[in-house]
């Protein structure tokens, strides 16, 4: 089976070489993999003492960034790999990161992951959520490396659960121990059989908590909002933004900011978002040459800025669930304020339970975003209601970080 698995994984990948001709984000995927064992090579030592952090894409990493923190400061003598398998994640952070090397994860081979633990040779290894690399997942277990997975989340439709998944199945005996985010999570695994579950929660809620300890002032936005009442949007995608702009024309006439930070901020995009807008507006790009307070309408077209926008904002909306999947609510939540969302969200835990309690408004189309916007911009008391159950929320959900570092470090007295 293995064999047969390989088989089709260096046939996709041939796939995707060749669809990156056409493609930039995967010419990154194919490129960067030409350089992770030079960039091993150069950066680990066969002296030195290795842990390996596994992440699928940027939200991943910073999912599991609190306890990379704390593993880098608990083992001060060791050294950190981190590996990513997608460039939105890779790109982002590769010059600021905490690790000693990173790189992306070679392709699920027996030759890369034979070649990858020779050169990297961790004492042990953590998964974040999940990317379940069969190949990758038999030589350490194999190799008898301790191997964990954190924040972990299960869902009944996965092969592992499924009649046909025994091979599958097998992946998940590498795992000493797995870290989950809820109590389904345990159940499913215990009706496979495994008992070596703990639910520990999200570490992202970790991540985000750490947030309100930074400074988040941004001098041009405060400039841009003065004393009216601002919606940030982040992270939008089109399906996102065709509504959102719609509101935005349709409510001239109010004095109302409006922060828009698209995922996508190539110029030919932005320019075509700016031009459908019917309200004065500024690109980030440009504000230093001009009064902020001038426009209501800020579109960002950089990177990096996201958090601490939101850190000015009085409402939210989160972009990417009318469409290809929901980026992160807890970044504006933690900041007490309300957060409003497209209809795709039942992947993500989180969102499902802030809707469920009331902090998070979860809308399908036009007349259901403005009805949940103008509820929110006219009632500051109810601004400030639905913001406090996302702020008691979060509170609430810190400490799995915690928890998983007092289980590795009994485990490497071990």
């Amino acid at each position: 089976m293995y064999l047969i698995y390989q088989f089709l994984s260096q046939v996709a990948f041939l796939g995707i070489r060749l669809a990156a001709i056409f493609n930039p984000k995967l010419q990154l995927f194919v490129a960067g993999r030409r350089n992770s064992f030079d960039i091993l090579q150069a950066k680990i030592e066969p002296s030195d003492r290795v842990i390996w952090f596994h992440v699928a894409s940027l939200g991943e990493y910073e999912q599991g960034l609190p306890l990379l923190k704390k593993t880098r400061d608990a083992f001060p003598s060791h050294k950190i790999v981190l590996t990513f398998f997608s460039p939105s994640g890779y790109e982002v952070v590769k010059d600021k990161t905490p690790a000693a090397a990173v790189l992306y994860l070679p392709f699920d081979t027996f030759s890369n992951a034979k070649r990858f633990l020779d050169l990297a040779h961790p004492e042990w290894v953590v998964f974040v959520k999940y990317e379940f690399w069969p190949i990758y997942l038999k030589t350490l277990r194999d190799r008898k490396i301790k191997t964990l997975i954190v924040s972990a989340i299960f869902r009944p439709s996965q092969a592992f659960f499924k009649p046909y998944g025994g091979w599958m199945r097998k992946s998940l005996r590498t795992f000493n121990h797995f870290f989950v985010q809820n109590e389904t999570s345990k159940d499913l695994l215990s009706s496979i059989g495994f008992e070596n579950v703990t639910v520990s929660g999200d570490t992202r809620f970790d991540r985000v908590g750490e947030i309100l300890q930074r400074d988040n002032s941004l001098d041009f936005l405060r400039k841009f909002k003065a004393d009216q009442t601002c919606l940030v949007a982040g992270s939008t995608w089109p399906e996102d933004e065709a509504l959102l702009v719609k509101y935005i024309n349709q409510n001239k006439a109010k004095k109302q900011k409006y922060v828009l930070v698209p995922h996508n901020i190539k110029q030919d995009s932005i320019l075509i978002l700016r031009e459908k807008i019917e309200l004065p507006t500024v690109l980030y790009s440009e504000i230093s040459d001009k009064n902020p307070a001038d426009f209501s309408v800020l579109i960002v077209d950089a990177i990096g800025l996201l958090t601490k926008i939101y850190a000015q904002a009085d409402l939210a909306y989160v972009g990417g669930g009318m469409a290809t999947g929901l980026h992160n609510v807890l970044e504006p939540a933690v900041f007490g304020i309300p957060v409003v969302i497209g209809k795709y969200y039942d992947k993500f835990e989180e969102a499902k339970q802030l809707v469920a309690c009331g902090g998070v408004i979860s809308v399908s189309n036009q007349n259901e975003l403005n009805e949940a916007l103008n509820g929110l911009f006219n009632d500051v008391g109810k601004r400030a209601k639905q913001g406090n159950i996302n702020n008691t929320f979060i509170g609430e959900k810190l400490g799995a970080t915690s928890l998983i570092m007092d289980y590795i470090l009994s485990m490497t007295r071990k």
